[in-house]
């Protein structure tokens, strides 16, 4: 008898709740006539950066491209040049570097914490220099990374704050006054399908109180050009297609709804997990975590992963080399990151989304408590 799937994600059943609103949305949008911009764009753009608390939102087609115009818009305003340096974690998926790469900047990698997996504020001054002009914080997993010691740094060297926001949409500062999207300088969004918000396809947005920054960015977004016709920038393309914008105002109201469940999740696993061979990641029992990933580290992953597999728990790794680990940046990059390799090597993602039931949770922590490590 085959044992019971516990499904990793199922993007048909992640939308499944929202089926009838998506098709409708979608047909609203192809019988509009319009299909580049458009109010669909604008309201989700106004919604998005009132759901965060920001000033200004400007729709991107991707995640990375957000990130890349935050950095690009910063050079044409003269606040950043070519061969400048920006503090990143080492452990953070490879787009966060390119996004600093791609604009002839200098990634800086700084260690994370082995605990939270996020960026450690109190090493910060660590990897400062005279060429460094921004934290580029990421909320890895869904975890806040930022702190008011890390306000504080920024303010004292005069660096802009950076939020990589793939990942942690909805989550606050641990008082739960703050929201990410409007912890610093500017903030970019992944709505990649697999995120806790999801498109049906590529999308993006930058967040920011900074109205000449939100300017330049949706200039240089739409071909460099302030008005039709009329380029100001070398710019690009990468604009919010209004299908997605209607999709994820669909979907945007439910937020809280989907972290709620992926909280529950997370607070049965660390409730019950119990065994030496698996380190569970540092509990948040409040908002400060939306838990896009519950992430554990184990000595031997490949082993217990096939341990899980073989019992129909099924995986993840996030992510399985640091960035400068990567072929593309190895022979350029070798920083002394220990700990981003370590993590590297042993983290392990299990099933934490609204496809994993209550019932599913306690299984799969019973499935973990058994599971023994073989001797090395």
């Amino acid at each position: 008898m085959r044992p019971k799937r516990y499904t990793f994600l199922d993007l048909k059943t992640v939308n499944e709740p929202f089926a009838s609103q998506i098709a409708d949305a979608m047909v609203s949008v192809a019988d509009s006539g319009r299909y580049i911009g458009g109010q669909e764009v604008a309201s989700f753009e106004a919604e998005l950066a009132e759901s965060c608390g920001a000033k200004h939102c400007v729709g991107t087609g991707n995640g990375l491209d957000a990130l890349r115009l935050i950095l690009r818009a910063y050079i044409e305003m003269g606040q950043m040049a070519e061969g400048d340096e920006i503090i990143v974690p080492s452990n953070t998926y490879i787009a966060t570097v390119l996004a600093i790469t791609d604009n002839r900047l200098v990634p800086v990698f700084a260690e994370p914490d082995s605990r939270t997996m996020n960026l450690d504020s109190a090493r910060l001054g660590e990897y400062l220099t005279g060429r460094t002009k921004a934290i580029m914080t990421v909320h890895l997993y869904g975890r806040t990374a930022f702190d008011e010691s890390m306000r504080v740094f920024a303010h004292d060297n005069n660096l802009k704050i950076i939020e990589d926001n793939a990942q942690a949409i909805g989550a606050t500062t641990a008082d739960g006054r703050q929201i990410t999207g409007a912890l610093g300088d500017a903030a970019a969004f992944s709505f990649y399908p697999t995120k806790n918000i999801g498109a049906l396809g590529d999308a993006g947005a930058v967040t920011t109180d900074d109205a000449e920054l939100a300017a330049a960015i949706r200039a240089i977004a739409n071909y460099g050009s302030d008005r039709q016709y009329h380029n100001i920038y070398q710019g690009v393309n990468s604009r919010l297609d209004p299908l997605q914008a209607a999709i994820l105002r669909v979907k945007l109201p439910h937020l809280d709804e989907e972290n709620a469940v992926r909280r529950d999740i997370a607070r049965i696993y660390e409730n019950e997990i119990d065994n030496p061979a698996v380190i569970k990641p540092l509990f948040a029992d409040d908002k400060s975590s939306v838990w896009h990933q519950y992430v554990v580290q184990v000595e031997n992953r490949e082993e217990f992963r096939k341990y899980l597999l073989e019992r129909g728990v099924e995986s993840a790794v996030h992510y399985p080399l640091a960035p400068f680990d990567q072929p593309c940046y190895s022979a350029i990059y070798q920083p002394d990151c220990p700990i981003a390799r370590k993590l590297a090597a042993t983290v392990v993602s299990l099933p934490v989304s609204r496809c994993t039931s209550e019932s599913d949770a306690h299984e799969i922590a019973a499935i973990i408590n058994s599971y023994k490590a073989s001797e090395k």
